[in-house]
């Protein structure tokens, strides 16, 4: 690109969608999260805190940029006021990046979100985000990527949402042939402290229910029936998962370092909470990889498009000047 992408960096958590964004070289103007702990850690490692609540934000103080990136929470539409259900999107946080877009007009967006919204109540969700979309002119590209398809050891499907204001070409990322274990992720046993390790009660309960021949290593995988699987990959990290969710050779819990080298995070990445709060955010963040991943190839529509965008402008000056079809 002839100049720096200028993002803003909404519902940042601290800031995987940014970093993402950043490897091709995109300049951030502008970042908002209300978690504290998030915020502190987004400081210690960009060097500047994002502002507090988006509602409490007006849109028109926000900075011109070039591409709004959201890891927005969806909460479940509700029919209230005029009965209007789901065609109305207010009391949403959605609600507040279609003003930002409606008010700053930016070139383009990504959006990330759980893969379930899109069937949330038997798709009506996801169809009123996307008409939503189409109808402030954006061109919509959407689909379901599993960052165990991009390199990294976890089971975690996500929809990415993009949109253009041209109607231009995009295509998702495909698989890229890298891909790393858990022996790249896990730290070595020696280096872990004894507070990680779990009772002697639950592993034998956890080896009572696990099949025989688990892999090593292995994560041990807790469901809501509590069954145990051993896996040689991770299931995907949630903010709200018990303490025993994920178990590392069913022994002990994995640290932070390990959670963000889950979803993508350098080792450069520093860690300035308490562990119950690094679980959170691990759980909460976004996979690094697919982010950079996806901003290349916006990076890379946006490039071959350029030919048409001249080819536009001086058919307009043509238009203004005279000479068009002369």
């Amino acid at each position: 690109m002839d100049k720096k992408l200028k993002i803003i960096d909404l519902f940042a958590g601290i800031g995987g969608i940014r970093l993402g964004f950043e490897k091709i070289g995109a300049e951030c103007v502008f970042s908002s999260e209300w978690d504290k702990h998030a915020q502190d850690m987004y400081e210690e490692n960009y060097g500047e805190r994002p502002v507090g609540d988006i509602n409490d934000v007006n849109p028109k103080d926000i900075p011109d940029h070039d591409f709004l990136l959201a890891g927005f929470p969806c909460q479940p539409f509700s029919i209230a006021g005029k009965q209007l259900g789901f065609a109305d999107t207010r009391g949403t946080l959605f609600f507040n990046i279609e003003k930002i877009l409606e008010e700053k007009k930016p070139y383009g967006f990504l959006l990330e979100n759980v893969s379930r919204l899109v069937t949330h109540d038997k798709g009506r969700t996801f169809k009123v985000i996307i008409d939503k979309l189409e109808g402030l002119g954006y061109t919509v590209y959407y689909k379901v990527l599993n960052t165990i398809d991009f390199g990294l050891p976890q089971l975690r499907k996500r929809i990415y949402i993009v949109g253009f204001k041209d109607k231009i070409h995009f295509q998702f990322p495909k698989p890229d042939g890298t891909k790393l274990t858990l022996e790249d992720i896990l730290e070595p046993e020696k280096d872990i402290p004894s507070n990680y390790y779990v009772s002697e009660e639950i592993k034998k309960k956890r080896l009572s229910k696990v099949k025989p021949n688990a892999p090593y290593p292995s994560i041990w995988h807790e469901n809501i029936g509590g069954n145990i699987s051993a896996l040689p990959h991770s299931c995907a990290l949630r903010a709200g998962g018990s303490y025993n969710y994920l178990l590392v050779n069913g022994e002990r819990r994995l640290t932070g370092r390990e959670m963000l080298r889950l979803q993508g995070f350098p080792d450069s990445f520093k860690i300035n909470v308490v562990y119950t709060q690094a679980r959170k955010i691990a759980g909460n963040s976004v996979t690094v990889k697919v982010i950079e991943l996806i901003a290349k190839q916006i990076q890379k529509a946006i490039e071959d498009n350029k030919p048409k965008q001249i080819y536009k402008q001086l058919e307009l000056e043509s238009i203004a000047n005279g000479t068009y079809g002369s």
